[in-house]
């Protein structure tokens, strides 16, 4: 990455509409050029992709996709500038899993392992998440999860089927 700056994996989720944005592919969208304007630099980006809630539910899909990106900021103040942001677009955080707005989640920061501490990283449940793992194919299939010792593309390819995921609608 740029200027040895370790690179960094987020993922993006919405699944309800913002009153500002509208739906949730613009303001996943307008998240991306937040996070700009705040020194964090998009080196490559996923498709946009639709995905069944996990767990299952009946809340509406959610629209996700993954940037490759770089910062200055280490882990804790990056994990504190993406809940911000997600408070700015609209999330409450109330209860696991619900319907949101936002979900900004850091995936991976570098090789940097941690179990004790916010962030845990890599993401504890990334390896187990078809809407992480298939848009990080679009951007980092070989990427190394630093913990696993596998490849996204081995986990994808580990996944079980009842995930449903799908190119979103452009």
């Amino acid at each position: 990455m740029a200027n040895d700056l370790p690179s960094i994996l987020i993922a993006l989720g919405a699944n309800l509409p913002s009153e500002r944005f509208g739906p949730p592919i613009n303001a996943l969208e307008a998240a991306l050029a937040v996070l700009e304007q705040r020194g964090v630099r998009i080196c490559r980006r996923s498709r946009w992709y639709e995905s069944a809630p996990v767990p299952a539910s009946d809340q509406p899909w959610y629209v996700n996709g993954v940037v490759e990106a770089t910062t200055l900021l280490g882990p804790e103040p990056l994990l504190r500038l993406l809940h911000e942001i997600e408070s700015a677009f609209g999330r409450v955080r109330r209860e696991v899993n619900a319907p949101r707005t936002l979900d900004l989640d850091l995936i991976a920061y570098g090789d940097l392992v941690r179990t004790e501490a916010a962030p845990i990283l890599p993401h504890p449940r990334m390896a187990e998440r078809a809407f992480v793992l298939i848009p990080l194919l679009d951007v980092r299939p070989d990427w190394r999860h630093p913990v696993l010792n596998r490849t996204a593309a081995e986990l994808a390819a580990a996944l079980p089927g009842d995930q449903a995921i799908r190119l979103a609608k452009s």
